[in-house]
């Protein structure tokens, strides 16, 4: 895998999947021979820039229609058997592997990448469930595959943006509660370097045993506080906006309204992608949507897409804001718990050891 492949955002590998999957479909490949196309050989070294693979077999799609024959053999199977050898990791090629073997089984995808993904750390299974998701909805509805998967494909992208831009904005925040906890330990070294027996007051005797206890005691409170407070304003939805997408795409089969946010509701709540505390705001954005498309008499399927995208921009809002209150948040254990420690562990046997040396040379 090459370096570049390594460093990518695991929801934008999963965008990657979806679009080359929805590229495939567009084409005339069959779902079952789209996933096999999309298991990239073992121990195959892939191409710096599948994105021109991508718009090439793209401009076949266009340009050639379906031909008959053994998948790989027409113009649109060999280039989806290039596709495929598109740099994937090491997750995603185990669920492209349980999807593949699932559609030749006549199982169901949605399950496999479910179950699959499992396995995986968290936003990339996430992204894997919502794929599933997306599927499931899509197959049940009778939309159309590929247009689903492309839309699908740009909320990925969305959701990818918002990982990274919440990531920059913790970045100063992580950097500076790492850097405080040091401190205790600048000072003792400090005072070393000035001269003072500070080392052998701190490990030596009972009143420097007593701060060595006491200041790694608030460092290790302070620790936690500080991944505490890191770990909340770092945690978000699963994925804003997406059941507004799933109802969209059941939408898109042309099925009535009710049965749409059934399947996008179900679907939700199956694969976990429905917390409890956003059920009642999904459901009265949908509400929302669907009563100005009946007063409008327009489809409502772009409405529910933009406001699902709305929900994804709101939700990177929100986290860059939490990013910048993080940095005035770390500071209440910087002043409860590190700079305690910081006079206990620095500058009480800085203290101790001059009282200590003046009371020895009277």
């Amino acid at each position: 895998m090459t370096r570049r492949a390594a460093a990518a955002n695991p929801i934008d590998e999963v965008a990657r999947i979806a679009e080359r999957l929805a590229v495939l479909l567009a084409a005339g490949v069959s779902p079952v021979s789209a996933w096999d196309y999309l298991v990239p050989p073992a121990g195959v070294d892939p191409p710096q820039r599948p994105s021109r693979g991508i718009l090439m077999l793209r401009a076949l799609g266009r340009r050639t229609a379906p031909r008959h024959g053994p998948p790989g053999r027409t113009p649109v199977g060999r280039f989806g058997r290039w596709l495929g050898r598109a740099p994937v990791d090491a997750g995603s090629r185990a669920v492209l592997l349980a999807a593949a073997r699932a559609a030749h089984a006549g199982e169901s995808v949605s399950e496999a990448i479910a179950h699959e993904a499992r396995q995986l750390p968290t936003q990339p299974a996430d992204a894997w469930r919502a794929l599933a998701a997306a599927w499931e909805v899509a197959t049940q509805a009778g939309a159309p595959l590929a247009g689903c998967l492309r839309d699908l494909a740009g909320a990925f992208r969305d959701l990818g943006q918002l990982h990274r831009d919440l990531a920059v904005a913790l970045t100063g925040p992580r950097a500076t509660a790492r850097m405080v906890l040091v401190l205790p330990l600048v000072a003792l070294l400090f005072g070393a370097l000035l001269g003072f027996d500070t080392v052998h007051t701190l490990f030596f005797t009972g009143p420097g045993l007593g701060c060595l206890a006491a200041g790694l005691l608030l460092m290790l409170g302070a620790s936690r506080w500080n991944r505490a407070l890191v770990a909340t304003a770092g945690a978000q939805l699963t994925a804003p906006g997406l059941e507004l997408d799933l109802t969209a795409i059941g939408m898109a089969g042309g099925g009535s309204i009710d049965r749409a946010r059934d399947m996008a509701r179900q679907s939700a709540e199956r694969f976990g992608l429905r917390p409890v505390h956003t059920e009642i705001a999904a459901d009265t954005v949908i509400e929302r949507v669907l009563e100005l498309s009946a007063r409008a008499g327009i489809p409502a399927g772009e409405l529910l897409r933009s406001e699902a995208d709305q929900a994804r921009r709101d939700a990177r809002s929100a986290g860059r804001q939490r990013g910048e209150s993080l940095g005035v948040a770390l500071m209440i254990p910087l002043g409860v718990c590190v700079l305690p420690a910081f006079m206990l562990v620095g500058v009480a046997p800085l203290l101790l050891s001059v009282l200590s040396s003046t009371l020895t040379g009277f």
